[in-house]
């Protein structure tokens, strides 16, 4: 399980503190063991069609009695199974036949297919059809019996106008007809009750089958976290109940415990190995609506990893996560009036208050002027220009022009590669990747996201675009470059669609509104660095 490297690594450092898992540039020898296990994932062509659908895959860097050597391990399981010589076993193999999970839910299963033979069997259609046909039958006979009231009035309407009448034999007659029509009108609506109740008792069997179904989900599922017991560096033990207790979700995720970091953690605990650094990467297809780079780097998701790791990872001396510690350089105003002002936003710096700790452009703008308020937004890593009211007044007002979407924007991006159109247009609607905060992935019931595009040159392999967001949704030009939908080339710097290494190559260079108080139309550019 534990693999020597294949090349000399003597002349790598060691690093001094284990990786912070959501924000991380991966170690030259985790680097180095992660090429090593792709070579072998080439060499199993077996597996290529399943791989191709794309997998994270995670490496951790482990000495062990003065030996330094990596860890392999796969995110859920791999061609239905959990055990694979090469890499790390699962904390928690719920595959094995004979295990808990495995009769359970084959009990579970066992109630779908009573389920679905009772929603398919012809007891229940024949039963649904007599409803139908007595429902319609009744319906028919309450419309006869109204006609046939409204023919006994007017002929005793009739015998009235003849003058040669009995009041009182009249009245009994009337009488006797509605009550005669009252009684139909009982007996249709007791076999009514009658074909509903034969369906009804269908149904509640069906339903009733269902309740029980979601209850020993449930139950299974809570037996099943609680067979994962996490361990850290410490040697303290928790397992995912008590793992996700404390947070805000309280139940843990489905799929919770099984992905590559917790897996690689867990042996290395169980069999004395020292974590050194650890990274994981995709390999395949990008997931459908999602956006992953074959071969590329990724932190740690949030909703299923986040918990865990930050239980497993005590003990252990970790980097300090490196979005606490930047320091962006302060904004330049580019243009300012008496109740706006514009500021060239630097990468880095966010645009409102974040829990981060990070400076913001709201907090540079209220140091100067009490009353600011932010009126659109730049992602973190963008830069350019951010136009912020000195007033509510102003405020209100143009964002006004920003929701009805007469603001004009436009945004200068590189791009790690060449594309093959030179203008167009893309429509992905987004929404958020609840799983990996703050990704955004592609939805057909994500919000409406439009952005237009024109190439503006190519350099050294690289796509100078110029982007026309006319929807402004959060990550919308990173995702819309990046997905194989979109362009399918991620933007230079992205460290969440594409390969990071850089500052984010995207800035928000110019912008056109209608001055609140003036109404004059406002034009602002501020040109890219790069």
């Amino acid at each position: 399980m534990l693999h020597p490297f294949s090349s000399d690594i003597g002349g790598v450092e060691l690093p001094e503190l284990f990786t912070y898992p959501f924000h991380y540039t991966p170690h030259p020898l985790c680097v180095m063991a992660a090429g090593e296990v792709q070579q072998y994932l080439l060499s199993r062509k077996e597996w290529h069609a399943e791989l191709k659908q794309g997998k994270m895959f995670g490496v951790l860097v482990v000495e062990h009695q003065g030996e330094v050597g990596f860890l392999a391990a796969f995110s859920g399981n791999l061609v239905g199974s959990n055990s694979h010589p090469y890499f790390v076993p699962a904390v928690y193999d719920m595959l094995q036949p004979d295990d808990f999970f495995k009769c359970e839910e084959a009990e579970i299963s066992a109630i779908n297919c009573t389920i679905e033979k009772l929603l398919h069997s012809e007891e229940l259609l024949a039963a649904k059809q007599h409803l139908a046909q007595t429902k319609a039958e009744c319906e028919a006979e309450l419309k006869a019996i109204k006609v046939w009231l409204k023919e006994g009035k007017a002929e005793r309407d009739r015998v009235r106008m003849s003058g040669n009448f009995n009041e009182q034999e009249l009245i009994l007659s009337s009488q006797r007809d509605n009550a005669l029509a009252q009684r139909q009108k009982r007996a249709a609506k007791e076999r009514v009750t009658e074909a509903e109740q034969g369906l009804k008792e269908f149904e509640e069997l069906i339903e009733g089958l269902k309740r029980e179904r979601q209850k020993r989900s449930a139950a299974l599922q809570m037996a099943l976290f609680a067979e994962f017991r996490m361990l850290n560096a410490k040697g303290e033990v928790l397992d995912l109940c008590e793992i996700f207790a404390p947070t805000a979700q309280q139940i843990p995720p489905a799929g919770a415990g099984e992905c590559a970091a917790p897996k690689l953690l867990q042996y290395a605990y169980k069999n004395g190995m020292r974590p050194v650094c650890m990274a994981e990467f995709w390999w395949g297809d990008s997931p459908k609506g999602e956006v992953r780079q074959h071969g590329t780097f990724y932190p740690s998701c949030n909703s299923k990893c986040k918990p865990i790791l930050t239980h497993m990872l005590k003990g252990l001396k970790g980097e300090p996560n490196p979005l606490m510690e930047i320091v962006p350089p302060e904004p330049t105003i580019i243009w300012e009036d008496d109740v706006l002002v514009a500021i060239n936003k630097p990468a880095g710096m966010l645009s409102v208050r974040g829990k981060s700790g990070v400076r913001s452009a709201e907090e540079w703008a209220t140091e100067r002027y009490p009353e600011a308020m932010i009126v659109h937004r730049l992602d973190q890593s963008t830069s350019g220009i951010l136009v912020i009211a000195k007033n509510k007044t102003a405020h209100e007002a143009l964002q006004k022009q920003f929701i009805s979407r007469t603001v004009k924007k436009s945004y200068v991006a590189l791009l790690e590669g060449v594309i093959a159109s030179v203008e167009g247009e893309i429509r992905l609607p987004l929404k958020l990747d609840y799983e990996h905060r703050p990704r955004q992935m592609v939805a057909a019931d994500g919000r409406a996201a439009h952005t237009i595009y024109k190439v503006e040159g190519v350099e050294d392999s690289r796509t100078r675009v110029r982007f026309y967001p006319i929807t402004g949704r959060t990550h919308q030009l990173r995702v819309h470059a990046a997905h194989t939908a979109g362009l399918g080339t991620p933007i230079v710097g992205d460290d969440i669609y594409g390969t990071g290494g850089e500052r984010l190559m995207l800035h928000a260079e110019t912008i056109e509104f209608q001055h609140p108080t003036s109404g004059e139309i406002v034009s602002l550019c501020c040109k890219a660095e790069f």
